[in-house]
Parts: C-alpha cells; structure tokens; sequence
C-alpha cells in the first residue's frame, strides 16, 4: 500500500496508486530518490555522457550510410527518363 504522501516530492499519492503521480517513486523501486531526478535534466557534477548515453541508446555505435549504389543507379535512370521526355516535349 502506497504512503498517503510521496517520501520523495511530497505530492499525495491516491490510495491505489501503484507509484507517485508527480516524480514516478513506487514500492517496488523502494520510494527512490532516483525516480524522482532520473529523467529531469538537473546539471550534475558527476555526470558521465558515454554512460548515459550507452544506458539511453545501447553500446551499438550508429554509422551514417547514404545511399547505395543501387538506388542512385535508380535514381539517375529516372532523371534520364524525365530529361528524355522533356526533350520529346520541347522539339
């Protein structure tokens, strides 16, 4: 049974809340401080971007790709196509 007032920001918590409304603290994260600042973007001296990072996006590094060989093949076909009936059009 949750607490009639929320340890960590002091919002009240209904009787059958399963966490607090307000900062997200629940009984099975033990009311935790961490719930209440997690995701709220206060500055911190501590702060390490390769660990937040990895936590937020996984340790895969993102590679850039443009695009294949294929589809600009693809693409410069149909610019010849159109440049092809333009000509038509025109003469």
């Amino acid at each position: 049974m949750p607490p009639e007032y929320c340890p960590n920001c002091g919002t009240e918590v209904p009787p059958n809340a399963r966490a607090c409304p307000e900062c997200g603290s629940c009984e099975e994260t033990g009311w935790s401080e961490e719930n209440q600042f997690g995701g709220a973007d206060i500055p911190d001296d501590t702060f390490d971007y390769e660990d937040f990072v990895g936590r937020e996006f996984g340790s895969r590094k993102h590679q850039v790709r443009g695009l294949s060989p294929f589809w600009r093949g693809v693409a410069l076909i149909l610019v010849l196509v159109m440049l092809g009936f333009l000509l038509r059009a025109i003469l």
